[in-house]
């Protein structure tokens, strides 16, 4: 069974640490260090939360998400892997976070579940499916070109506005990323028909236990999703 659990990093510093050491891992593993999103700041961000996938069998962290909800006080990673090659990320990030944005962000996975589509499928839809908590307008992400097809299916669309039409080189100069926006987190307009299905099914069903195809046959998920300080707004007038 995998664990899939919701929390805002300061309040679970442990998981938080957990999630790091495999992020960690797993760039080395692939000889990438310059990401600005595995910088380790964020777990004293009060905007930012975290999901875990936890392996039963092991304890161990094994894959994860992050999102980081913008405050001018706390740039998001993609602003700061942006802003180099084009400073228009900052207005782009100002416009949405008029309604509340945030970044999906730091989607890792572990070698040892390779092939079960935990990180491409179900935590990404995880990601979409708990940022209705968030009360969230929109949410932004840098796709890599293994994850922007995914991406665009879960309803987001690529932001041309910036880049090269929303492409970058990063984060090597022989590697291409992508801005996505998912502009309607509520209603998910855009995302495929099977897509939205779950993520709605998902929204409503916060803390229960399912048992989902993978490209390995059926796996089973306990999805821990009740995020208990979801109100980062409150933050704001303190």
């Amino acid at each position: 069974m995998f664990i899939f659990k919701a929390f805002r990093a300061i309040d679970d510093l442990e998981s938080s640490m957990k999630y790091a050491e495999g992020h960690a891992n797993v760039l080395r593993e692939y000889g990438i260090t310059k990401v600005t999103s595995s910088n380790n700041e964020w777990m004293h961000n009060p905007y930012v939360y975290v999901v875990t996938v936890e392996d039963s069998l092991t304890g161990m962290i094994v894959s994860g998400v992050r999102i980081h909800i913008a405050n001018r006080d706390y740039p998001l990673p993609l602003e700061e892997a942006l802003a180099k090659t084009d400073r228009r990320v900052y207005d782009l990030v100002d416009i949405y976070r008029e309604n509340g944005t945030g970044e999906v962000s730091g989607l890792w996975n572990s070698k040892s579940i390779s092939g079960y589509g935990i990180g491409s499928l179900f935590l990404s839809r995880t990601a979409v499916a708990i940022a209705s908590q968030l009360k969230l307008g929109s949410l932004l992400a840098l796709c890599s070109k293994h994850t922007l097809q995914t991406t665009l299916d879960k309803g987001f669309q690529v932001e041309e506005s910036i880049g090269n039409k929303g492409k970058f080189f990063y984060p090597t100069k022989d590697l291409i990323s992508t801005c996505a926006v998912l502009r309607d987190v509520q209603n998910i307009p855009l995302a495929l028909p099977e897509e939205k299905k779950f993520i709605f099914h998902l929204r409503k069903n916060i803390k229960s236990v399912m048992l989902e195809d993978s490209p390995k046959g059926k796996i089973e998920i306990r999805y821990q999703l009740f995020i208990e300080n979801p109100n980062w707004r409150l933050d704001l007038c303190l």
